[in-house]
């Protein structure tokens, strides 16, 4: 893997002052947004983009409150966002606006990933090994609903899973219960 590796930046947010840090992995730019000290475990949580729900607030979806939610987690408790530039489940920003256009006409978040010719998610976390190695991380503690990601990394021990459930509203409580139910998804 070619991985280039920016400086540390100092990074204010209303969350509480981290460290940032990007890690170019071919023609994607990750993001890794850490609260220091990290302790001898620590909270992680691999977040994979969604500009819909983080930056434009979609409530189609629970990305956008699962990464604030994340972020007031790790201001208070210490530890990292790996936040992956893997859109729509790693399809991009045209195919997931394109599942969105299936999904109005009736069609879940699976159903319209096959119709396009996707799996259910197509996301990858070779990465976040990396990440987690450059850091010297060997134990986390894995804020996730997704049991995907649990058993997506080679290198690391989870200690513990730490949810974060969020409240659906009528807009994405058909998408929480097909992640949940054809996902597993532990809601």
């Amino acid at each position: 893997m070619d991985i280039k590796i920016s400086n540390l930046a100092n990074l204010p947010t209303k969350f509480g002052e981290f460290k940032v840090q990007t890690f170019k992995e071919n023609e994607k730019e990750h993001l890794v947004i850490l609260k220091e000290p990290l302790n001898e475990i620590v909270n992680v949580r691999i977040h994979s983009e969604c500009l819909t729900g983080d930056a434009l607030g979609s409530l189609k979806c629970d990305c956008g409150e699962q990464l604030q939610k994340s972020l007031e987690y790790i201001s208070k408790n210490g530890g990292m966002v790996i936040y992956l530039r893997q859109e729509g489940r790693n399809i991009g920003l045209f195919n997931k606006i394109n599942a969105y256009a299936l999904q109005d006409k009736g069609l879940d978040t699976v159903e319209a990933n096959h119709q396009l010719g996707f799996r259910a998610d197509e996301r990858t976390y070779e990465i976040v090994d990396f990440i987690l190695k450059y850091y010297k991380i060997d134990k986390i503690n894995m804020l996730t609903n997704n049991p995907d990601k649990l058993k997506g990394l080679h290198f690391i021990k989870v200690e513990k899973r730490i949810p974060l459930i969020i409240k659906p509203n009528s807009y994405n409580e058909g998408y929480l219960k097909v992640k949940k139910n054809q996902m597993g998804h532990l809601l």
